[in-house]
């Protein structure tokens, strides 16, 4: 354990001194531009250490997003406020939401869709090429196509999002669980006609345990996807919740240090749901002897 730590904090290290040192990069024309303004001449040393204090830096140091992401989360739960709108908590809940709801009508439609696409030679031909030329059009440009026609008809809130995020989680699904559908061979297939199966007993007892693999690869490519669906979802609809919401109000004000905090938290929030599809695979697949 400790080992396969070592090269972890060893790459974690190399990053934070890169960012300490692309600070330093961007700030420092503002700290000279300050200094000669206010007719002093400071050391190099206090120039680096105004370059990691500053209140609007370029980019943030990495303890003043650490600073920030405290004092938006931990600080705001002891004050009893972890569920207001300054609170990453409650910015994160929001984003999860629709995460979650995204994520799973998007596993759902994969599925169904894979399996259609395995036993029906029209799905494979006419659906499949559709599945996958839906991925080139840029997430940017349908989001806010989907959010004004739902708003049409009256549907608004989570579901917009949750749609969006539907829209970039279904594709590796597909293509994870088609896959591993078609991973029996050939042999297997035939020693399952020798004993009378049945579709659907060949679905059940040999095509499904052998695609649990890929299913779960799937997935973990599917929530990341799914979270920056939600993300994405929340920017063109003027949302004051969640994290998009709080990376634009970031941008509209030059409040870097928010933006980088909100960035931070995504990204951690991402690591979480994807660590606990891991577990959910290793348990799956340990009970059904595959682990």
């Amino acid at each position: 354990m400790k080992k396969s730590l070592i090269p972890i904090l060893t790459v974690v290290a190399a990053l934070v001194v890169i960012w300490y040192g692309a600070a330093v990069a961007l700030n420092m024309p503002w700290a000279k531009d300050q200094a000669k303004r206010a007719g002093t001449e400071p050391g190099f040393s206090e120039l680096v250490a105004d370059t990691w204090s500053q209140d609007k830096p370029k980019l943030p140091a990495p303890h003043q997003v650490v600073v920030e992401i405290w004092n938006t989360t931990v600080v705001m739960v002891a004050k009893g406020r972890g569920l207001s709108k300054r609170s990453l908590i409650y910015h994160s809940w929001v984003t999860l939401s629709a995460t979650g709801l995204g994520f799973l009508m998007g596993t759902v439609l994969g599925i169904l869709l894979a399996v259609g696409i395995v036993y029906n030679r029209v799905m494979d031909m006419s659906v499949m090429p559709w599945v996958i030329a839906s991925q080139t059009i840029p997430i940017l440009a349908i989001a806010p196509m989907i959010i004004v026609v739902l708003n049409a008809v009256g549907i608004s809130g989570l579901l917009p999002k949750a749609m969006i995020s539907m829209y970039l989680s279904f594709f590796p699904v597909v293509v994870g669980m088609v896959k591993g559908l078609r991973s029996p061979g050939v042999m297997q297939l035939d020693q399952m006609k020798t004993w009378s199966a049945t579709r659907g007993q060949q679905f059940w007892r040999l095509r499904l345990p052998s695609s649990m693999p890929y299913l779960f690869a799937s997935l973990k490519v599917a929530m990341a996807a799914s979270l920056v669906g939600a993300i994405v979802g929340e920017l063109p609809t003027g949302a004051i919740a969640g994290l998009g919401a709080r990376l634009l109000a970031g941008s509209y004000y030059g409040q870097t240090i928010q933006i980088w905090s909100a960035l931070i938290m995504a990204a951690a929030l991402a690591a979480v749901l994807v660590a606990l599809i891991g577990v959910i695979q290793r348990v799956v697949l340990k009970r059904m002897g595959m682990a």
